[in-house]
């Protein structure tokens, strides 16, 4: 058992880990002008993003006119094309993350990472920023339900080898997702978050990276 009680450590993607917003806004943007639609703003897109990317789109489409006569599904390709082909352009760990994951692997902690993005960008996106090797699980959308729903979760521990795991996000979908699955969660304020920080239900929050230990120090550990 590592210092801070969780032999794995999770953690969602976007809007945790990294800063993903400016490259998914020049997607989400982008695919919106293919339609004829005005632009969001970049600090507008940050209040769509959550629950993956046709749930972003929707929402985008509500603020701009609807959906009504569209082929969603084809504009929402057309959305994760240009991403995947401008995935990593603005795109950054959030300050002290790097050095956290340091310490976690110093500690001999096993990271994931559980995401609602689609697998293969979440694996595009990490290698194109040299981050794979740091993780133990990389599970994204597309091989089981979309969080809330606990099922990757519960695969996140089993891929690590088992034991007491806890998880880090920035919204409902991961602090009710690690609830289903009966896991401690830690929500980063600094993120898209859905709902005030206070609100998302966590076990506890931090404002920055290197406050992350020492919170996981205090929660308790449930075996895995």
């Amino acid at each position: 058992m590592t210092a801070h009680r969780f032999d794995i450590v999770g953690f969602d993607l976007d809007g945790t880990l990294l800063d993903t917003l400016g490259d998914l806004a020049v997607a989400l943007n982008h695919a919106l002008g293919t339609i004829g639609r005005d632009p969001i703003a970049q600090a507008e897109v940050k209040n769509l993003v959550g629950g993956g990317s046709g749930l972003m789109l929707r929402r985008a489409l509500a603020l701009t006119g609807g959906e009504e006569g569209l082929d969603f599904e084809a504009l929402r390709q057309v959305l994760i094309a240009h991403y995947a082909d401008n995935i990593a352009n603005h795109t950054a760990l959030y300050p002290g993350a790097a050095e956290m994951l340091d310490d976690l692997a110093a500690s001999g902690t096993r990271i994931a990472v559980v995401t609602n993005k689609p697998e293969p960008l979440a694996v595009k996106l990490f290698d194109a920023l040299g981050l794979s090797p740091r993780f133990a699980s990389v599970i994204g959308g597309g091989r089981y339900p979309l969080k809330p729903a606990p099922d990757a979760l519960h695969a996140m521990v089993e891929q690590c080898g088992g034991g007491a795991a806890a998880f880090v996000g920035d919204t409902t979908f991961d602090t009710r997702a690690a609830r289903a699955a009966g896991l401690p969660s830690v929500a980063v304020s600094f993120g898209f978050c859905d709902a005030a920080p206070a609100d998302l239900e966590a076990d506890a929050v931090i404002d920055h990276f290197d406050e992350l230990i020492p919170t996981l120090e205090k929660l308790r550990a449930v075996p895995g």
